[in-house]
């Protein structure tokens, strides 16, 4: 096709300079196309660059040449060229609805192999915000809002890079007598190797180490290719990058082991010679084409491997859309190799099935798919071997696999599965996870291994014993692409898998934290422990056991004690919550009065207001009572009375509100009084001279702050005006703004009692979820002032963080410069105090319930 193009070029060059020059982009898109849609990425990246460059594209040629792409990238797994093209793709478009919104999922997935976490957070945000029904986005935006988590175990486990490594693939070793057996690509074998088109790579073949006491190891740098990685070019060459390029699953199907590609660094001092040397197998396994993950059985006498679907002459077979599967095989062991070779009964022309694992007892095998009746890309099933047949397989259902890839699991001695996955939330790409099985049942939460197992980089193809003491796992976190290599881990200290639980113990009626505060509770084991909480009020528990009932017992003094239960039936990726508020004892001769008053039952002042009727019309209530003996509610035994009036409007636009609960509470005696607001918004009290008094409104979704009299200070028949504002989802609320000092990111003195007021308004309002947005002035550079008010915001975030607020209802961001409130931007003239206006934090409310 790309010759007839050619020569069609030159039959119509005459035609024009410009004429010539449209027919070359079209060429160029063309070829790229080809190569796009024959999944030869490599090829098709090198094509779209080049036709980018060009100049007169469409934009539609060039949005569609930008996402296959971008898409190529992903495919060789090149995230950082994937980033750059993603980025300014979605700069080019405003337009993400339909089919479009999967480029700001890609966006996200990009950043989050970079490590750049906030920023995917941010991408999937925009994503779910058209494709609110995304379960795994959800899981991935809630992850990024604080991916620490899964650093919890990072210091008990010590990982080396081992000899055996060369610049090539090597990956999924597996255990074979007193050696292991792996896979990969390396260039050590005489004659012409062929190559996989997917990303020009030499095919994957098994190699065998005898023994492992040849091993030498070096430790690992760790992070998933960090800040010494050197950023590649896109050239206009048939190459990209300089490393070999590989395909580090043994598969070339769309869904199983997508997992090769370009190295986007150099370096690292690794030589193309492994230290170590391995053999490659013999004895009809390795083939012409893909061979890969193998299981052996514990005698010696079997293997299972996967291998690309070839006929018993050794030609490929190819599926009714012209690819090449995957195919598992059975061997046996004979004197001068391995022979017997033959497929099992559940594979197919049409799908993959690859990566075996065995159970224990041998009697289950363990592997992924992508057969029809999956959840999505590819999935762990298992079938089982009576020593003869093979029964048909079964998914191992949709807490395990996802619409993601699910592949390359491994059994250990106990019978729990281990498995990696792109689907269930992690730190980027591939992820090691766990989870208890009881044969094919499974009986606990699955759980991501964490750092530094996991990276924002490949992490798969792991073997360990049953207490996950040691072992070997694979990973490209070095240089990224296709380097895969082999890494040895030793775990040093008790791991954490329980569930992380915060316990926030606070004033009941101030809402403020309460330190010295103690809990009793009894652990799993029967131990009983006593915790006392910090200066937050917290306490915080990092293992705490899935179906277990606890029973927490708070002690204060000056305070009533609390018993609260708790239990959990699975873990988050976030610690869970719990509240403990604490009261302090009422005097035993004195009660709260309470008067509620609804709208049919008052009556109306001439101005129209909803009063109190007990109370209306009295200038002195000193002998005035109710018909219990005590006094109306918002009274006391002496002192003058006067009238505190007000409206309720909404925050947002000044609008009046109907029905709206106002309660004022009297600081001298705890009594409330309550009433509804009327047509007009108007609401009315009568108060004593000399108290404190707190007023607030509620109504369904709809939330305010309180407000506070201080001794109130009465003149016959006066009134106090007192105005309630309310505000929705959507609202800015407007409490005393929390300042900054300039070019800092701390928490001044100031700031934190108005921090204090956003968490007590919290507290009042549990299904509240808020954005703290931070701003800057406008001195200093603009990218300095996006950074500043980013450590601002999470600053801010932080404060609430550590005072009990759930991590999920509160988001941040840093808008810098971009959103004054005057006209102190650059080169203008301000006062110190001006500037400060811009230095601010303010509360976006983003659900009410």
């Amino acid at each position: 096709m790309f010759v007839r193009i050619k020569r069609k070029i030159t039959l119509l060059a005459c035609a024009g300079l410009m004429s010539f020059m449209a027919i070359g982009q079209n060429a160029l898109l063309k070829t790229a196309d080809h190569h796009f849609d024959n999944l030869s990425y490599i090829k098709a990246i090198d094509a779209y660059e080049q036709a980018l460059k060009k100049k007169g594209l469409s934009e539609a040629d060039k949005f569609s040449a930008m996402r296959n792409l971008s898409e190529s990238y992903l495919k060789v797994k090149d995230a950082v060229n994937a980033e750059r093209v993603l980025r300014d793709l979605v700069g080019s478009s405003s337009d993400f609805s339909g089919d479009r919104a999967k480029v700001l999922m890609d966006y996200a997935q990009a950043l989050a192999s970079n490590a750049k976490y906030k920023e995917s957070q941010e991408q999937y945000q925009k994503y779910l915000a058209i494709v609110d029904n995304d379960t795994r986005a959800k899981g991935f935006s809630k992850l990024y809002n604080d991916v620490s988590v899964l650093s919890k175990n990072a210091a008990c486990y010590k990982v080396d890079y081992l000899s055996i490594n060369t610049n090539a693939a090597d990956f999924s070793p597996t255990n074979y007598q007193n050696g292991l057996i792996f896979v990969s690509n390396r260039r050590n074998t005489s004659g012409v190797r062929r190559v996989f088109t997917w990303n020009n790579t030499p095919f994957l073949d098994l190699y065998h180490l005898e023994d492992i006491a040849y091993l030498s190891a070096t430790e690992a740098g760790l992070g998933g290719g960090g800040s010494s990685s050197k950023k590649a070019k896109a050239g206009s060459t048939g190459t990209v990058g300089s490393d070999e390029y590989t395909m580090p699953t043994a598969n070339d199907s769309r869904t199983i082991g997508t997992y090769g590609g370009k190295n986007i660094s150099q370096g690292y001092g690794y030589a193309d010679k492994p230290i170590t040397e391995s053999d490659r197998m013999g004895g009809s396994i390795n083939s012409k084409y893909h061979e890969g993950p193998a299981a052996f059985f514990k005698d010696g006498s079997k293997v299972i491997f996967t291998r690309n679907n070839t006929s018993s002459s050794g030609a490929a077979k190819k599926s009714s859309d012209g690819i090449i599967k995957l195919k598992l095989y059975m061997g046996e062991a004979k004197k001068d190799g391995w022979g017997n070779v033959a497929e099992l009964p559940f594979n197919s022309n049409e799908y993959s099935t690859g990566h075996p694992a065995l159970s224990p007892d041998e009697k289950l095998l363990f592997f992924a798919s992508d057969m029809p009746g999956g959840f999505g890309g590819t999935d762990i099933y298992v079938t089982r071997y009576d020593g003869v047949n093979w029964s048909a397989p079964v998914n191992m259902g949709n807490t395990i696999n996802t619409k993601g890839n699910e592949m390359f699991p491994y059994v250990d001695e106990k019978g729990n599965l281990y498995f990696s996955s792109e689907g269930l939330p992690g730190l980027g790409e591939l992820d090691i996870f766990f989870t208890q099985l009881d044969g094919v049942t499974q009986k606990g939460r699955v759980i991501n291994l964490g750092a530094p197992i996991n990276s924002s980089k490949d992490d798969f193809g792991i073997i360990t014993d049953g207490l996950r003491q040691s072992g070997y796992f694979s990973s490209n976190r070095k240089r990224g692409g296709n380097d895969d290599d082999i890494y040895k881990f030793d775990r040093e200290c008790e791991i954490k898998e329980g569930c992380e639980l915060l316990i926030a113990v606070y004033d009941a009626d101030t809402k403020m934290p309460l330190d010295n505060t103690t809990i009793n509770y009894t652990d799993e084991a029967g131990n009983n422990i006593e915790l006392v909480t910090n200066s937050e009020g917290i306490i915080a528990l990092d293992n705490v056991a899935v179906d277990h009932e606890y029973s927490f017992k708070t002690k204060r003094d000056g305070y009533s004690n609390n018993t609260v239960s708790y239990s959990t039936d699975e873990c988050d990726n976030e610690p869970s919550r719990l509240e403990i508020p604490l009261e302090r004892p009422k005097a035993a001769d004195s009660t709260e009065n309470v008067t509620s008053i609804t709208p049919d039952k008052s009556k109306l002042a001439e101005d129209g207001t909803t009063v109190n009727p007990d109370l209306a019309n009295n200038t002195d209530n000193t002998n005035s009572k109710n018909q219990n003996g005590s006094l109306p509610s918002g009274t006391s035994k002496a002192g003058k009375t006067c009238i505190i009036k007000g409206k309720v409007s909404l925050q947002s636009n000044k609008q009046t509100i109907e029905g709206v609960l106002v309660s004022l509470k009297n600081g001298c005696d705890g009594s409330i009084v309550t009433a509804y607001s009327d047509k007009n918004g108007n609401f009315q009290f009568t108060a004593v001279e000399g108290c404190d008094y707190t007023i607030e409104g509620k109504k369904e979704s709809m939330a305010s702050k309180s407000k506070s009299l201080k001794k109130l200070n009465c003149k016959t028949n006066e009134n106090v005006s007192s105005d309630i504002f309310m505000f929705t989802k959507g609202d800015v609320v407007e409490i005393d703004n929390i300042y900054f000092d300039y070019g800092k990111c701390n928490i001044r003195s100031d700031a934190r009692v108005e921090l204090d007021k956003l968490v007590k308004l919290m507290r009042e309002y549990p299904k509240m979820k808020i954005e703290l947005g931070s701003h800057t002035d406008s001195r200093s550079p603009s990218d300095f002032n996006q950074k500043l008010s980013e450590g601002r915001a999470k600053a801010s975030a932080d404060y609430l963080f550590k005072r009990g607020i759930s991590r999920s209802r509160v988001e941040y961001k840093g808008y810098g410069e971009t959103q004054l409130v005057n006209n102190c931007a650059d080169g203008v003239q301000c006062s110190e105090a001006e500037h400060q206006r811009n230095r601010r934090t303010e509360i976006k409310i983003l659900q009410m319930d």
